[in-house]
């Protein structure tokens, strides 16, 4: 068990599209440092939250959560209309947090090798963002681990097949900025 010590990193917050909370800044740095039961190795963290349009009650927040360890980058992006039934701020900061957890073991898991591939080294995921006219998109791998692919890494010229859904096998390399999918097999 690592030692509980106040997470040294800069937690970087920014509201967009709403006013400065000191409460809800004082609840991200709080979750923020959490993260480090995981990892004592992270070594930056910027959280975004943001209002679409001007905020009335009942419209939901986006997190976004950049995170920096060894060997990447974890982002995760927690968009309103993932959950419409979260109303406010800190239930939105909760959702974005446990995934950021999950994604920071699986992260974790991956660097120490414990995570084995397929035994053909494909994994099985979905297209869960594709942004078609600039050839890139995001696959959500069974763990729940987000992706980045681009077109290039599509086979056989199936980039132009792919919709939010697309059921897809692919192959994951550590990239710059974080996972990546170096061969991805569209599954009709």
């Amino acid at each position: 068990m690592l030692p509980n010590v106040l997470m040294e990193l800069p937690i970087q917050v920014t509201f967009r599209g709403m006013p400065q909370s000191d409460a809800i800044d004082a609840y991200v740095r709080d979750r923020a440092t959490k993260l480090e039961t995981f990892s004592a190795r992270i070594t930056g963290c910027h959280v975004a939250i943001e209002s679409p349009h001007h905020h009335h009650s009942g419209r939901p927040y986006h997190v976004r959560i950049d995170l920096i360890v060894p060997g990447g980058e974890l982002v995760v992006n927690h968009a309103p209309d993932d959950d419409p039934n979260l109303q406010d701020a800190y239930a939105s900061i909760d959702q974005a947090f446990d995934q950021m957890g999950r994604r920071l073991q699986d992260h974790i898991r991956r660097q120490r090798g414990d995570v084995k591939p397929h035994e053909d080294g494909y994994r099985e995921g979905r297209v869960t963002k594709l942004w078609s006219y600039e050839g890139y998109g995001f696959l959500e791998s069974a763990d729940g681990s987000e992706v980045y692919f681009h077109r290039n890494s599509v086979l056989q010229g199936a980039f132009e097949k792919l919709v939010i859904g697309s059921k897809v096998r692919f192959v994951e390399e550590v990239g710059d900025k974080g996972p990546q999918a170096s061969t991805v097999a569209f599954r009709e």
